[in-house]
């Protein structure tokens, strides 16, 4: 491993069918007002709410309600959020929900008590807050997999009327304090955003993965994860109750994105980059922006980054590679990930999440451009690759 790094991750986590027992305990910590952020209402058709609801009760909590978090979590939802939050002075801020409403709370959670412009200075310009601003604990009860939301500092924010949407990873004070991930609770989330969030994991792992070509323990762990997502999605999608395959992929999407496997490593994260302008434009869930404009990206990439994708087909997709030129070897990789994401029904093209050619000029102009992985994009880049995914 040739990086320089440092590691520090503050999330406790508690995982299994029993895991949602051990909220009580943790709302020991924390004063007596809790905002509950939560989605449309599927919580409340569901049971969780109620559960979350009485456990909160028994513990005492005064409960300040904020529904209708929705994916892609807007500006103006966001200004609403932190208005209900000051007016009521609350001491917790509590997600229930999927990555959304994880990271819609982090962003409540860090613009609280921020007295300018929160959104020109923590998302357009990427700054933290200073040292010494109050910020809001989170705690997660996760419903979907996929972000890994529950055990970072990222969060993704879309302002809706001029159709950006950008995410800004913060430092560690605001990664959640404490995350509950009971596998069942994500059978309960609709068919897409189980697929959706399957290819959200695979892709967090694909974009630390794809960069650098030194001997770095952290893309052996990749590859391990990557393996346990495929063979897993392929028995969620054919039976989604299976709990084995549940939990692996709730587990695997926690440790996609907590940063562990892209420590000394450069990272790649424009297929996001450009996934997020995709979904800006077409309200698609994230996992379905990222894989529509996937092929053309990687294979973009594997011209300048020919050694990784050989180790990825080889390792990740069992090619042998015998009597193949690298290649060959290295296009069967894309082609084998190809095969498995048509398998789970995942689509490969803009055009499936309602794109078309007027949009590719506000979608380029939508994407943020930056210096990651084998290649530097630049917006006629951008333009090419969305034609090729149309």
């Amino acid at each position: 491993m040739q990086g320089n790094f440092s590691y520090y991750n503050p999330t406790k986590l508690y995982f299994g069918k029993e895991s949602l027992n051990y909220l009580k305990d943790e709302l020991k910590n924390y004063g007596a007002k809790v905002l509950l952020n939560y989605g449309s209402g599927s919580v409340k058709r569901n049971g969780i709410y109620d559960q979350v609801v009485a456990i909160l009760k028994e513990a005492g909590k005064t409960i300040v309600e904020n529904p209708g978090v929705m994916t892609n979590p807007t500006l103006e939802k966001l200004n609403e959020g932190v208005k209900i939050a000051r007016e009521n002075g609350v001491d917790l801020i509590l997600a229930l929900g999927g990555g959304s409403v994880c990271d819609y709370s982090k962003a409540v959670a860090a613009s609280v008590f921020y007295e300018g412009d929160y959104w020109d200075q923590f998302w357009l310009k990427q700054q933290n807050p200073v040292e010494g601003q109050k910020l809001l604990p989170v705690g997660c009860i996760l419903t979907m997999a996929g972000t890994g939301s529950e055990m970072n500092a990222g969060t993704v924010i879309t302002d809706a009327e001029h159709t950006f949407k950008v995410g800004h990873v913060f430092d560690s004070r605001l990664m959640p304090k404490f995350s509950i991930l009971n596998p069942e609770f994500t059978m309960t989330v609709p068919e897409n955003q189980m697929k959706a969030g399957i290819y959200d994991i695979m892709n967090h792992i694909m974009e630390q993965y794809f960069s650098d070509l030194d001997d770095n323990t952290s893309d052996y762990l990749a590859e391990g994860l990557m393996r346990s997502v495929i063979n897993s999605s392929r028995i969620a999608v054919k039976n989604p109750q299976d709990y084995e395959a549940r939990s692996n992929i709730m587990w695997t999407a926690t440790w996609a994105l907590n940063t562990l496997i892209g420590l000394g490593k450069q990272q790649d994260w424009m297929v996001h980059m450009i996934g997020h302008s995709v979904g800006a434009w077409t309200h698609a869930p994230h996992g379905y922006a990222l894989a529509s404009v996937s092929m053309a990206y990687y294979q973009r990439a594997m011209k300048y980054g020919l050694p990784k994708f050989v180790r990825f087909a080889k390792n990740v997709w069992n090619i042998s590679g015998e009597g193949m030129t690298d290649q060959q070897i290295a296009e069967a990789g894309l082609q084998a990930l190809k095969a498995w994401m048509l398998e789970i029904g995942l689509p490969l093209t803009i055009s499936e999440l309602g794109a078309n050619a007027d949009m590719i000029a506000g979608i380029t102009e939508g994407t943020i451009c930056y210096p990651a992985g084998y290649m530097n994009l630049k917006k006629e880049d951008i333009t090419e690759i969305l034609k090729e995914s149309l």
